[in-house]
């Protein structure tokens, strides 16, 4: 049970972490929705009937039609990986963060496709964004599901254009 609400919780912070825009494709020519995006997807990444059935019985499919539609590159499993293993991770990944270095951190850049060349100045950058995060004095009163889309949101921005995810 704490395996598919992870993944629902992964689903909704990737999914909320990421600005919304349509890919420049032809017709046809990009995800699945219904086996490659939603919470299906999040759920069953190597099972594409499970992840059919799953978008289906969720809601019909809508949520995962909407999101290849005005936000296709939430349909990726590494952007679901990547946010499930912040969430999963984020005390031990928070300090490792703080300091540089670290098997979470490397983790977290490795899942998001961030080249091994790259860690570091990204890592400076996600740190420097995590801090004025952490100066916030309603900071520790966060849920975690939060803090988890505000180093999302810094990784994403550190990572842009540098990084597969």
């Amino acid at each position: 049970m704490k395996t598919v609400k992870g993944a629902l919780m992964a689903a909704a912070l990737c999914m909320a972490a990421l600005p919304s825009y349509a890919a420049d494709k032809s017709v046809g020519s990009g995800a699945n929705p219904y086996s490659d995006c939603g919470i299906g997807a999040a759920l069953f990444p190597n099972t594409n009937w499970a992840a059919v059935t799953s978008n289906v019985i969720w809601d019909l499919g809508t949520t995962a039609v909407i999101s290849a539609v005005s936000s296709p590159e939430t349909c990726s499993a590494r952007k679901v990986n990547t946010a499930k293993l912040i969430l999963d991770t984020y005390d031990k990944l928070a300090e490792e963060t703080a300091s540089g270095e670290g098997k979470h951190l490397t983790a977290v850049l490795n899942t998001f496709g961030c080249d091994p060349s790259l860690h570091g100045r990204i890592s400076q950058d996600v740190r420097a964004n995590m801090a004025d995060q952490v100066a916030n004095p309603d900071y520790t009163k966060q849920p975690i599901i939060e803090k988890s889309t505000h180093y999302y949101r810094a990784l994403d921005a550190a990572a842009a254009g540098q990084c597969i995810g």
